[in-house]
């Protein structure tokens, strides 16, 4: 588990602006700390975490966020619902990131933004990359 640098947690915040009221959905939540954070500003946060432990201690820490037990991609292809913020930060050897970001933007509503956090080794050829020393936030909106 790697938690998100606070540099890179504020800088997610800065660029979503006022989150309040929409639906965001935190995958590999890990800790909780992006989708706790994104609770805390008002938004409706659906956690998935696939360490039955880590998923636990989130129950413990939202106050009304559904947290979700289980793979973000089998998440992402049963589910039907649609997010305004979509946060994915799986491991740097992660070795499906083609599925997850196809996944993740047929999960956004329009208008939405998906926001991958990975290693500045990876490229994605997202419209938008901002680097914060090894870690590269990759943002898609959909229109």
């Amino acid at each position: 588990m790697r938690p998100t640098q606070s540099i890179v947690k504020n800088a997610i915040f800065n660029i979503l602006g006022d989150i309040s009221g929409l639906r965001f959905l935190d995958l590999f939540a890990g800790t909780g700390q992006i989708g706790l954070e994104a609770e805390r500003r008002g938004a409706d946060v659906v956690f998935v975490e696939k360490n039955r432990k880590l998923a636990e201690e989130i129950k413990k820490k939202t106050k009304k966020g559904k947290v979700v037990v289980g793979d973000a991609l089998s998440f992402l292809r049963r589910t039907k619902e649609k997010f305004h913020v979509i946060f994915a930060d799986p491991p740097y050897a992660y070795d499906k990131y083609d599925e997850l970001i196809r996944l993740a933007l047929s999960r956004l509503e329009e208008g939405g933004v998906f926001i991958l956090e990975h290693d500045k080794r990876k490229s994605f050829n997202a419209p938008e990359e901002r680097r914060y020393g090894d870690t590269v936030l990759s943002i898609w909106v959909k229109e």
